[in-house]
Parts: C-alpha cells; sequence; structure tokens
C-alpha cells in the first residue's frame, strides 16, 4: 500500500541488508540523499543493479562497504576520472563484479517487466563478456537457420530507488522522458521514490503530465528531498556541482580521503 512518508529514511526502511536494488544512470534522477541515509543506516550485502551505468552512487556505497555484488555496464566519474573506491574494490575482490552490457542489462529487466523468465538478446555472441558471464546462455534458434542466440535470465530486484521531479498524494510519480525509470518500476517487486516536490493534484488527472507518470500502484513510498540528486544532476531541473564531484575524486582516491569525505558530507548530513 502506498505511503507518503515523513522522512528518506521511513521510505528506504524496505532496503535491508541482503536486498537486491536497481538505480537508474546518473542522467536519469539518482537518488543520492537517500544513498546517503542508506550508508548512515549501515546497510550491508545489497545487490546492486545499475541500469544500465553508474557513478558516483555506486562509488559511495561500494566504499562505505555497502555493496556485496555490483551488475553493471560501466563505473565511471566522467571528466572526473575513474571511479576510486570501486576500482579498489575491483583490485582488492572485496566486491564481486558482474559485468553486463547496456542492452543486456535493460533486456534482464524487461523480461521481469514482462512477467517471463528470460529474455533472448542478439550481439553478445563472440564477445569476451560471455566468459564472464556463465548465468548467460547460447542456444540455437529453435527456428532453424543455424543462428545462435543469447538468453539472459531475468532481473527481479527486490527495490528500485528513484529520485524524481515530483509525486503526487496518490502516490503517482512524474518521472517525464526518463522512461528507464518505468522499467525499473515494473521489474522491480516495490519502487521507492525521492521527489523534489509534492504536486497539487493527480498527475494523471493532467492531459499534460499524464504520458510522463509512473502510477502510484507500482510505487510503494515516496519522500521529499529537495536537491535530492545533489550532488549529481537532475535533467532538465538542475546540473551537477562539478566543484563537488572534483573534490569527491581527489578525497577518495585514498581510503583516508574518503573516510574524511564520508565524515564532512554523508555522516553529518550536509548537502548543497
Amino acid at each position: 500500500m502506498f505511503q507518503l512518508t515523513k522522512s528518506i529514511d521511513e521510505a528506504i526502511a524496505p532496503i535491508t541488508n541482503g536486498c537486491m536494488l536497481v538505480v537508474p544512470r546518473e542522467v536519469s534522477g539518482v537518488p543520492m540523499a537517500a544513498t546517503r541515509a542508506l550508508i548512515r543506516r549501515g546497510v550491508k550485502q545489497l545487490y546492486l543493479v545499475a541500469l544500465p551505468t553508474t557513478s558516483l552512487q555506486a562509488d559511495l556505497l561500494i566504499g562505505a562497504g555497502c555493496i556485496e555484488t555490483l551488475e553493471t555496464s560501466a563505473v565511471s566519474l566522467g571528466e572526473f576520472g575513474p571511479a576510486p573506491r570501486f576500482t579498489a574494490a575491483v583490485i582488492s575482490g572485496s566486491v564481486k563484479l558482474k559485468d553486463a552490457t547496456c542492452p543486456a542489462l535493460h533486456a534482464a529487466l524487461q523480461a521481469s517487466e514482462k512477467g517471463v523468465p528470460f529474455m533472448p538478446l542478439r550481439g553478445l555472441v563472440g564477445s569476451d563478456i560471455l566468459k564472464y558471464r556463465d548465468d548467460w546462455k547460447v542456444i540455437d534458434s529453435p527456428f532453424g537457420d543455424n543462428d545462435q542466440i543469447v538468453l539472459l535470465p531475468a532481473i527481479k530486484p527486490d527495490v528500485a530507488l528513484i529520485h524524481a521531479p515530483m509525486a503526487d498524494r496518490f502516490g503517482n510519480v512524474w518521472i517525464g522522458r526518463q522512461r528507464e525509470l518505468a522499467t525499473m518500476a515494473h521489474a522491480a517487486d516495490k519502487t521507492i521514490a525521492t521527489v523534489e516536490r509534492i504536486h497539487d493534484g493527480n498527475l494523471l488527472d493532467d492531459p499534460t503530465l499524464a504520458a510522463g507518470t509512473l502510477p502510484g500502484f507500482y510505487v510503494e513510498s515516496v519522500a521529499v528531498a529537495e536537491r535530492g540528486s545533489w550532488p549529481l544532476g537532475l535533467p532538465d531541473f538542475y546540473g551537477a556541482d562539478a566543484d563537488h564531484l572534483a573534490e569527491y575524486a581527489r578525497l577518495a582516491g585514498t581510503a583516508e580521503g574518503f573516510a574524511e569525505y564520508l565524515d564532512k558530507y554523508v555522516y553529518e548530513k550536509r548537502a548543497a
């Protein structure tokens, strides 16, 4: 049953140790305020699926010891360089990495969205990635023609965690052009959203907004988090904080610097 919560901590309560959590790429509305709240709560052993790439969010969660398994197609701070805590974790073996491709992740989540156990996908046959994914199966097409295809098992997350511009009091969340957020919500057992504000009225009654709205029956809870994607940007609403991201990249290059960053920007609950 949908709940409009008073706090982010209440909203993210279903994200428990060992949860499979799916999150969006950097330009789709990353729930950074909720991510900092998860770190403060000390959640552990998450299986994080990033659709299809990730940046600061995963690097923070890895550095804080929250992630056991990461499935994604890329982790990078972009113009600010490699993701330092991710790099250190892969080298040390402290995180299990399940390498994927962007189309593969979308297809595997679409399988759950459609309620089927797997999804066929072209473009993977002959690639090195198949050497490292024994859960992906190459078969001959049942329709003949010596046509091989890869079967990807459905990814069924426990929770989808997103940030969006607004929601209403009925649990409807406006995601606009970010349609992968809908795929995540359709595939997951539960969806938790943080939003910039609460819309006055029913989003599905508005002919302009309805098409970009995720219906409330997919949404478990919503909490207001103004500038909830900071220091990342929220598409069409505000940009990333380049100075802050540069500071993170500098500090997170060492374990000591990362601990300093957590003390200053996570545990003190600072934001922009």
